[in-house]
């Protein structure tokens, strides 16, 4: 068996790989929100400026 992984290894290895990048590209997903917010608002706003004009 030597040179092979076990199902439960291949497991935990994939199950940490997945964990691993998220906790990685974590950031970039929260900025990615925060800028998608911001641009609804200020659709949001540029629309209530036409309404009123």
């Amino acid at each position: 068996m030597f040179g092979r992984l076990t199902l439960p290894e291949l497991l935990f290895a994939s199950i940490l790989g997945i964990a691993s990048g998220i906790y990685i590209y974590q950031p970039i997903f929260e900025q990615y929100s925060r800028d998608q917010k911001e641009l609804k608002e200020k659709l949001k706003l540029a629309q209530e400026s036409e309404k009123k004009s």
